[in-house]
């Protein structure tokens, strides 16, 4: 594990076409977290999320490294936990690794995020990442609301990516231009519907469906028509059907989970983190945990799959791929 402090840095913007963004389960060199610090909103139950964390880390490290941030011990200070929205999304360029810093502004400006914004350049001039250049770019993106299969197809929803607190100043038309352009990507698969009550993220794509090896898409489905989920997530399953070519396999759907003032969490298996060799998938102490291990091991049937009880981790309405980002080989 290695924790890094830092200053600052910056990279200038190279016009290069040749760009492809990886998929998640390709090979990493080591998974981003941060550690919970009483600056947040974990501190009324920081005893409890540093345990989580803390077996998140012992999970992972079994596979590969961890590049923890310790605001509590170096001059590194973050807003939050939830690396997977700030930290770096890694492209290849011309076969070489390339960082792209988005903009990141606490999901549309719901939450303060100016350090978290930070983090990446200070990361870079820390030397976290070696000599791996660190592009800025000038859109508001989040690393939870994009899929990639690493073939030039990306998974996304419009609520969160059209949504007029990110960018709105660009149309649908003109946001697929950025992300082709900066990413490398060539087919964009739009979901229209499905939400999760409780998500402060306007409906990232990672609590709803992803994209697996051989044209698999794992999603979310929720068998009880009872459920205010039911019609919406019901929506975006004949959406998904429409995408040629896929394998669909359903998630279970867990029981209703809330908070000690009745507010719902959003629960999801469809948070999980692929690392090498393995798949780390949120587990709530729920009858359905079980099924939803089986369901992911039949999309990663290479890799070992364990749950880790991220109960805590929903307390904040986010999950266990939330807090993680993945840092692809070649980087460091």
């Amino acid at each position: 594990m290695r924790a890094f402090l830092a200053t600052t840095g910056n990279s200038a913007l190279v016009n290069v076409l040749n760009r492809r963004l990886p998929a998640e389960w390709e090979s990493q060199d080591a998974i981003l977290l941060v550690w919970p610090h009483e600056h947040t909103d974990w501190s009324p139950m920081l005893a409890e999320v540093r345990h989580t964390v803390q077996a998140i880390i012992e999970a992972i490290e079994r596979f590969e490294p961890v590049i923890l941030i310790r605001s509590d011990k170096w001059d590194l200070p973050t807003n939050d936990t939830w690396a997977r929205d700030f930290g770096p999304i890694t492209i290849e360029e011309n076969g070489l690794p390339v960082l792209l810093d988005f903009t990141f502004t606490g999901w549309g400006g719901k939450f303060a995020a100016e350090k978290d914004n930070a983090v990446n350049r200070k990361l870079r001039t820390a030397g976290a990442f070696g000599t791996t250049v660190l592009r800025t770019v000038e859109l508001i993106l989040e690393g939870g609301s994009i899929e990639s299969d690493g073939q030039g197809t990306l998974l996304t929803t419009t609520e969160c990516l059209l949504n007029p607190n990110r960018n709105p100043h660009l149309s649908r038309e003109q946001i697929e231009e950025r992300l082709k352009s900066e990413l490398g990507v060539t087919n964009i698969l739009w979901l229209q519907h499905g939400h999760l009550v409780g998500d402060d993220t306007d409906a990232h794509i990672d609590t709803l469906a992803r994209l697996c090896p051989d044209k698999t898409i794992v999603y979310v489905a929720c068998d009880d028509p009872s459920d205010e989920h039911f019609a919406s997530l019901k929506a975006m399953r004949q959406e998904l059907e429409q995408f040629s070519g896929y394998r669909l396999l359903p998630l279970p759907w867990p029981a209703a989970k809330y908070d000690s003032q009745g507010h719902r969490l959003p629960a999801t298996y469809a948070n999980y983190l692929v690392i090498n060799g393995a798949v780390l998938v949120p587990t709530y102490n729920d009858p359905a945990d079980a099924l939803a291990l089986e369901v992911i091991g039949r999309a990663f049937a290479d890799r070992e799959i364990i749950g880790i009880d991220c109960s805590t981790l929903i307390l904040q309405h986010g999950s266990l791929h939330c807090i993680t980002m993945q840092i692809p080989k070649g980087v460091i």
